[in-house]
């Protein structure tokens, strides 16, 4: 059964940010990643390679995750439309099927596809303009 979490497209502010959410709700990180870390890191300008590519924050049954959204990558904040919902599957066929039911009518932004940390993921916003992530993780 898929797993529902908010995602979070912060200004270059993430991990300001998430260490002040993990001072409210405790907790450990289960995931940092950060820019230089992935393949494309080192074509990235050297002010952006520290920024956190991925972080998620366990909250009781839940995870908050985020990321810094780039403007050197064509990514611009807009504070209150930054929070997508994020879904975890758990196979590839309820990854494709849930994909495109909720993406009909919407707009796909990264088709369903394997990605570079390893799992299948795609990105849409659905015709009601709610921005959807989901996530299959293979291992």
């Amino acid at each position: 059964m898929a797993t529902i979490n908010p995602y979070l497209n912060l200004p270059g502010n993430t991990e300001e940010a998430f260490n002040f959410y993990k001072s409210v709700f405790g907790g450990e990180f289960s995931v940092v990643s950060r820019f230089k870390d992935t393949e494309h890191g080192v074509n990235m300008p050297a002010e952006d390679q520290d920024k956190v590519m991925h972080i998620s924050l366990p909250i009781g049954q839940n995870v908050l995750m985020g990321t810094d959204a780039l403007e050197s990558a064509g990514h611009f904040v807009t504070i209150g439309d930054n929070i997508s919902i994020s879904i975890s599957t758990d196979s590839v066929d309820e990854t494709n099927q849930l994909f495109d039911a909720l993406s009909a009518g919407g707009k796909v932004e990264v088709p369903v596809q394997k990605m570079f940390w390893g799992a299948w993921f795609g990105m849409f916003t659905d015709k009601f303009g709610i921005k959807w992530m989901i996530n299959y993780d293979e291992k």
